[in-house]
């Protein structure tokens, strides 16, 4: 069905029926799940989100970066459509399909390095990252794990402790798995340009290189702020790994798949990882994920090692295929940099004139703004809320995130229509300069 690509507001943000479904969800669901904007949707397609009340948001959030081929791309309903007519589930340990083999098929041709690859599927992004450390620890022999500040890599109890955010993410849930260290990343807002001394001193020193099985690194921290390392950085930490025998592994789990301007964003940088992790864009909005890495890596693992009873199911591997030709035929990675040249320039006027906007950041269509209190870069979080709730109240969905909760994050959809992004952005230069000005 065809949604007019036009923000319509018919009713107040959040409308009637979803207020009144938001509180029959109180009654039947655990608060521990919060909510960012609590409106019902009725359909989604392109960059629009249509709400029960009939409100047409413009969606700038993407499912936290997951349709990023748009909510209902053909291409992915009609081949889950067929998929699902003819079997929805086996377990690919118990009978194969041919899905899951195209799937890896692609992902080791799209994935950065000529070398030769095996993909593993999953279903989360936490799964994935999860799979990596494994698959690590099995071809290294050893247990430490490092990873960055500002670094969010899942919910799972390794995930969890791999992640640097303690409130919501954290908080009450410990005690976490041992062997994971945090080092510094190169934070070109906040950092102090010690930082790669700094990391290769605590591996040397306080870790130990020949007990370090892998460092896993975003490209840009994704929930940690959209933070982009400085120039360099990261392949300075790949090269370090690379001389001392430790996987690196490129968690791109919100960064792959066009998002930032390239197919991945490891390739800004001319990284080659050992291993990269995918998901979100991965399946067109249906979960699933993947392990992408060196052949001698991936098949380090003993048989039986790696699996799970709904990894790489076969409607989501056909939604999968759906997304990653829609990616490739449109050229979505071009679109993310032509997002970006067109988005970034107005962020950038915003932080020039408006002294509560400490940072404007992020590659493609992976932009952020950070807020500060006036005259230094004290967070001021809730700046970010209060421009999120002008956004949402006028049919602009927008995400907030940073370890601080200080950051406006825009993950647009990549089809997104060039008219209907610039009304967007026209409402969130307004909510800045009336929020923070």
């Amino acid at each position: 069905m065809s949604i007019e690509q036009r923000r319509i507001v018919r009713t107040e943000i959040p409308g009637p029926r979803s207020q009144e479904l938001h509180a029959r969800r109180q009654r039947e669901v655990p608060p521990g799940f919060g909510i960012t904007l609590p409106v019902f949707v009725e359909r989604a397609g392109g960059g629009i989100v249509v709400d029960v009340d009939g409100n047409h948001l413009v969606d700038l959030g993407c499912g936290i970066a997951v349709t990023s081929v748009g909510a209902s791309e053909p291409r992915v309903v009609d081949r889950v459509r067929e998929q699902a007519g003819r079997f929805t589930h086996t377990c690919f340990m118990v009978t194969e399909y041919d899905g899951y083999v195209e799937v890896a098929a692609k992902l080791n041709r799209l994935t950065p390095g000529d070398h030769e690859k095996r993909t593993a599927l999953f279903t989360t992004g936490a799964e994935a990252v999860e799979n990596a450390v494994k698959i690590s620890r099995a071809y290294t022999g050893r247990p430490a794990v490092v990873v960055f500040d500002h670094a969010y890599h899942g919910r799972t109890s390794l995930t969890m402790a791999m992640t640097a955010k303690q409130m919501p993410y954290k908080h009450s849930f410990g005690p976490f798995s041992p062997e994971i260290y945090r080092v510094p990343t190169a934070d070109p807002f906040r950092g102090t340009g010690t930082e790669t001394e700094r990391f290769m001193d605590v591996l040397r020193t306080q870790i130990g290189v020949d007990r370090i099985a892998c460092v896993v690194a975003e490209p840009i921290a994704g929930e940690g702020g959209f933070v982009v390392p400085a120039p360099g950085f990261l392949r300075q930490v790949s090269e370090f790994c690379r001389e001392n025998g430790i996987v690196f592994v490129a968690d791109e789990v919100q960064t792959g798949l066009a998002r930032t301007g390239d197919m991945f964003a490891v390739e800004h940088e001319g990284i080659v990882p050992d291993l990269i992790c995918t998901a979100k864009a991965l399946g067109g909005g249906l979960p699933l994920s993947a392990v992408t890495g060196r052949a001698e890596i991936m098949d380090s693992v003993h048989v039986g090692g790696l699996g799970g009873t709904y990894a790489g199911n076969p409607v989501a591997c056909a939604a999968a295929l759906g997304a990653i030709e829609a990616i490739e035929e449109q050229n979505l990675a071009a679109r993310a940099a032509e997002i970006g040249e067109r988005v970034l320039p107005r962020l950038r006027e915003l932080a020039g004139t408006v002294p509560a906007v400490g940072d404007v950041r992020g590659r493609g269509a992976m932009l952020a703004l950070e807020f500060v209190e006036p005259g230094g870069k004290t967070p001021s979080p809730a700046t970010a809320t209060a421009v999120a709730r002008y956004c949402h109240e006028r049919g602009v969905l927008v995400l907030t995130c940073g370890t601080y909760s200080n950051v406006i994050r825009l993950l647009p959809p990549l089809v997104i229509d060039f008219a209907l992004l610039d009304d967007a952005v026209d409402v969130l230069v307004e909510a800045v300069r009336k929020v923070a000005g």
